[in-house]
């Protein structure tokens, strides 16, 4: 005799999974997608918090750290936050001392802004931060891992960079060398 689960399934069957049967390539997108989620709660907890910092400052903060001056715009588009968010945070961050207004000599209706040497020691003292965050959330990982982990997560995002909106166009356009 069979028992069966609420569901209706046998019980020496396995759960389906949700990504059974589904492309490899848009299963690693949707693990990508998970991991880029995920791993905002540590670095809340971990960076954020004890910086005294909401969520959305730091990764402006790290964003201005990493890359120089950037417009509100670019800050959106590489953050993935609505360009309203990214407005209010800068102006709570220009109030705190953090950010100042930054200039364009050759376009001077882009308005960036960078590190102030306040925004600047804030950066710096989320490095030791990230390194706890990251010394845990790698605790599994030996180099090799790491290494590959790194080189893979490079490509990605060098291809993230330079993403021309292939989506936008009709397939025919995409097909055509």
């Amino acid at each position: 005799m069979i028992s069966r689960t609420n569901s209706g399934r046998t019980a020496a069957e396995p759960p389906r999974n949700a990504m059974d049967g589904v492309d490899e390539d848009a299963a690693l997108l949707v693990d990508l997608l998970k991991l880029a989620t995920f791993v905002a709660n540590p670095m809340r907890i971990g960076v954020a918090e004890p910086l005294d910092l909401a969520p959305t400052d730091l990764r402006i903060i790290l964003a201005l750290g990493g890359e120089g001056e950037l417009a509100g715009h670019e800050l959106s588009e590489i953050m993935g936050v609505p360009p309203m968010n990214v407005s209010r945070a800068l102006v709570a961050l220009h109030h705190k001392g953090l950010v100042e207004p930054g200039e364009d000599l050759r376009n001077r209706r882009r308005k960036p802004f960078r590190l102030s040497e306040a925004g600047q020691a804030m950066f710096d003292r989320s490095v030791p931060a990230m390194a706890e965050v990251s010394r845990q959330l790698f605790a599994d990982f030996n180099s090799r891992d790491r290494g590959t982990f790194r080189r893979a997560a490079s490509r990605l995002l060098a291809r993230m960079t330079q993403w021309d909106h292939q989506l936008d166009q009709p397939r025919e356009s995409q097909d055509v060398a």
